[in-house]
């Protein structure tokens, strides 16, 4: 079900009207992209919150209700308070169906127990926890899966060895990138403990 947020147009800009907008209990934000101009709008800030700890908030289109019309759109970056961690702008881009999005995916990681390295003690150390990929708008992958089985130390798991959706592709333009690898234990480390990270 996609998620809907009701928004209102905003007619001033600069700081001082979005001092006014949280003021009055709404979050500024814009939305961008798709050969329209920049459009300024208003959020109810509770509705804005609750959305936003919904996971994978800023990999999922969701329709802006604007009263007159929906418009399909990306979350793409928020600005926060320094000290109340709280939003202060967001960010949208137009996600129109046909459309194409860099979205960051997470990386799930199966078959650890067949994973030959792993039982040997060695350690997987993840080097992408997310990877960005391009897009179709309405069809966004919500994880992409890196199988361990057949690994021993000294391998590495590379983008070649993920299955991609059709119409999906990595941002990168780095050929064959490393997403993790199977590293000797360090010392004092038995088997199976821990995961060590590069990134």
């Amino acid at each position: 079900m996609v998620m809907v947020l009701k928004a209102e147009v905003r007619e001033r800009s600069g700081k001082g009207a979005a001092r006014a907008t949280r003021r009055a209990g709404k979050i500024p934000a814009i939305v961008y992209g798709g050969n329209q101009p920049p459009l300024k709008i208003a959020i109810d800030a509770k509705e804005l919150l609750r959305a936003m700890q919904q996971p994978r908030f800023f990999s999922t289109v969701l329709d802006l209700d604007l009263g007159d019309h929906i418009e399909h759109v990306l979350p793409r970056e928020a600005q926060y308070h320094p000290v109340t961690d709280r939003p202060l702008h967001v960010d949208f881009v137009r996600a129109a169906s046909g459309s194409r999005v860099t979205v960051a995916v997470p990386v799930r990681f199966i078959n650890e127990s067949e994973c030959p390295g792993l039982k040997r003690g060695g350690v997987l150390n993840i080097v992408r926890r997310e990877v960005e990929l391009v897009c179709p708008a309405d069809a966004i992958p919500t994880e992409i899966v890196a199988d361990l089985k057949g690994f021993d130390i000294g391998d590495s798991v590379h983008i070649r060895h993920v299955s991609l959706p059709e119409g999906v592709r990595p941002r990168s333009t780095e050929r064959d990138f490393t997403i993790a690898s199977i590293v000797p234990p360090t010392v004092g480390e038995g088997p199976g403990e821990g995961q060590q990270s590069s990134a």
